[in-house]
């Protein structure tokens, strides 16, 4: 084959996964940290020699990598770009260390107040309600 064929092939298959992932979901960060957390897993798995354990390492960590498969190549992309928004305001809740995450008692609208003051009353913005947390 020459150089200009081995293009040719090479833009076809590149074209067929285009059309091929055309409609489905992709990756994001939820992916990311599932994979990472399988392959963190099947690392694990490899050192440790107790046989029942290894088995349940490995399998939870094929599990965790089917389930990023499933993910990226899903059409339902509504739900999962759900999902990654749950869990992105999950990992801001870790990230932020100057405030602290309350949900409303009445509408479960999360409100974030400032740590260190305190018992506050709290006011809900979407539905007015009122209630007392320590910050």
């Amino acid at each position: 084959m020459t150089p200009t064929e081995d293009y040719a092939v090479m833009n076809k298959i590149k074209q067929a996964l285009q059309r091929f992932m055309m409609g489905r979901y992709g990756t994001d960060k939820l992916n990311t940290w599932i994979l990472g957390a399988g392959l963190v897993l099947c690392i694990v798995s490899m050192f440790i020699h107790f046989a029942p354990v290894n088995w349940a390492l490995t399998t939870c960590s094929y599990a965790l990598m089917f389930l990023a498969i499933f993910r990226t190549l899903s059409r339902n992309t509504y739900k999962r770009y759900r999902e990654n928004r749950r869990f992105l305001m999950i990992l801001d809740r870790f990230k932020d260390r100057e405030h602290r995450y309350f949900d409303c008692p009445k509408c479960r609208q999360p409100v974030r107040v400032p740590r260190g003051k305190g018992k506050i009353m709290i006011t809900c913005p979407k539905c007015r309600e009122k209630f007392q947390k320590k910050t």
